[in-house]
């Protein structure tokens, strides 16, 4: 927890914490980052996103620095991250939700393989997914993530709060985080396919963040937004193009999104394009029953919650 005397050998990290109306996960969060047993500093900026800037009642040792800062850009997870890269001091910048933790290791461990693949732009972490009754562990399958394997499979375990990235290319090459999506929803995956499209993403796949999972729980009511970031996600990356099956199973999110929310319609119409794409689309299909009122979007959800999976 104390930083120790090779401070000056090791990069400085800084930790983003964006937060709205959380204190004591906000806490919980930011005195995760303080247990870290990491001999570089560690600077911590909680951007307040819509809400007074009130710092946790922490201690903070040698090394440990933490400061408020105002989210003055767009309103959501999204503008509140980029306050925080562009406010940083330190080489590297990573992201940490405010109800999550990270668990002890993550930064040296991180850090060492930005030393061991220097060209990296991004190094990201497994992680374990509580959902206050079982921790699922979710694994990445490998120490290197590809353009060719995002577009497949989203890789769930690639949770944006073990996300550390180079401030230096946030800031050119690759550019901060998409404030354009709608509710900032999918910008840990748009980040990934941009990472991805410069440089493979590097990989501990170990878990080191505990993410505090609802399943599909902050879309119930909100199913439009989820379709819309999908589709401004497909727009956005027409790589998806490239294959029938990583196509089909974007259609097939925004299919179900659409009929989760009554736009039954337009749910059945992205269905077939799915269909068409790969007919084994199974969420294409349970897009379809709730579009016809088979079977309802919560049951659904709840049931693929249960086996610590998400639509």
């Amino acid at each position: 927890m104390t930083s120790g005397g090779n401070s000056s050998e090791l990069p400085a990290i800084t930790a983003v914490v964006p937060t709205h109306k959380r204190p004591e996960l906000m806490r919980r969060a930011v005195q995760s980052i303080l247990d870290q047993r990491y001999d570089g500093r560690v600077e911590i900026i909680v951007v307040f996103d819509a809400c007074d800037p009130i710092l946790p009642d922490v201690e903070l040792t040698d090394g440990r620095t933490m400061r408020a800062q105002v989210n003055a850009r767009t309103r959501g997870l999204a503008g509140a991250r980029n306050t925080g890269i562009i406010a940083a001091t330190s080489e590297f910048v990573a992201f940490l939700d405010d109800d999550d933790v990270w668990l002890p290791g993550k930064l040296e461990q991180q850090i060492a393989e930005f030393t061991r693949r220097p060209d990296s732009i991004l190094v990201g972490t497994a992680s374990y997914f509580d959902d206050g009754t079982t921790q699922h562990e979710r694994l990445v399958g490998g120490d290197t993530v590809t353009a060719a394997q995002l577009i497949e499979n989203k890789i769930a375990g690639l949770h944006s709060s073990g996300f550390m990235f180079r401030r230096s290319a946030l800031l050119g090459e690759l550019g901060l985080v998409d404030e354009e999506l709608p509710r900032s929803y999918g910008e840990d995956y748009d980040l990934l396919l941009r990472v991805a499209a410069l440089v493979p993403i590097a990989v501990v796949d170990v878990p080191l963040v505990n993410v505090t999972w609802k399943g599909e729980s902050f879309f119930l009511g909100q199913w439009q937004v989820y379709a819309q970031a999908h589709q401004y996600l497909l727009e956005k990356h027409p790589v998806f193009t490239s294959s029938r099956s990583a196509l089909s199973h974007l259609q097939a999110r925004i299919a179900f999104a659409l009929a989760a929310s009554g736009q039954r319609t337009e749910g059945r119409q992205w269905a077939a394009r799915a269909l068409r794409n790969n007919p084994l689309q199974v969420k294409a299909v349970l897009a379809y029953a709730i579009a016809l009122r088979l079977v309802s979007a919560d049951r659904v959800t709840g049931v693929v919650r249960r086996f610590g999976k998400g639509i």
